[in-house]
């Protein structure tokens, strides 16, 4: 437990994932927490985020995160950055969890932490789908898979709260999504910070509530890739 008490990790949103891998970070042990976000809840966030409660709404989620994670465990200090991760330093951190919306805010932390050589772990949900990549020096990163509907939606937020987008489904199985997801990611942590990366996911793990299954799909260095210059 040595090595997860004193491991110093971020973690990139605080929306449902964030919350869901906060609170599995904290009871798995870790108690070193940094959580960044630079939006405030509001009420259609409540349903879905098992740290917030009525009374938060209008605070920074971050701070509220960090708050609420610290009664799990008092031993445990979590940090609130209320900022984007794009005003951030993003070095000096042990390990990285990404739970963005954005795939424009994904990109900037996917390419901080492959020059950083810091292990990344990115997860996203999509109802009753979601997603994991685990991105160890040496492997491919985000932008390696990239391709033109990514392209497309590089600068869209994503979001569930009526009238911002589009009229969104709201599902309940995004609740158990993105529990699943957050798991995940917390378990792909905790063999890295253990020394045992050659164990982690190598591609990306796909998760189907539809099917409940759980499948991978390898990936390889793309030499165009711009964070992965030296192979080109």
């Amino acid at each position: 437990m040595g090595r997860i008490h004193s491991a110093r990790v971020l973690v990139a949103g605080a929306g449902a994932l964030g919350n869901e891998a906060v609170k599995d970070l904290v009871l798995a042990g870790f108690r070193d927490i940094s959580v960044a976000d630079f939006d405030t809840v509001e009420e259609s966030n409540l349903c879905r985020c098992v740290l917030f409660r009525e009374r938060d709404i209008g605070r920074n989620k971050a701070e509220v995160v960090a708050e609420s994670a610290g009664e799990l465990d008092p031993q445990c200090r979590v940090t609130a950055l209320p900022e984007r991760i794009q005003s951030l330093d993003l070095s000096g951190y042990d390990m990285i969890i990404g739970c963005l919306d954005s795939i424009s805010a994904r990109l900037h932390l996917n390419s901080h932490a492959v020059f950083n050589r810091t292990p990344y772990v990115d997860g996203a949900t999509d109802g009753f789908r979601g997603k994991v990549q685990v991105i160890l020096p040496g492997r491919p990163c985000l932008e390696c898979s990239m391709n033109r509907t990514h392209i497309r939606e590089l600068h869209r937020t994503f979001s569930c709260i009526p009238g911002r987008d589009a009229p969104p489904l709201i599902l309940s199985s995004g609740i158990t999504t993105t529990a699943v997801i957050a798991g995940i990611c917390v378990r792909e942590a905790i063999k890295i910070v253990c020394g045992m990366e050659s164990m982690c996911v190598n591609g990306i793990n796909y998760y189907d509530g539809n099917l409940g299954s759980l499948d991978i799909t390898e990936l390889e260095i793309n030499p165009r890739c711009p964070n992965h210059g030296e192979l080109a």
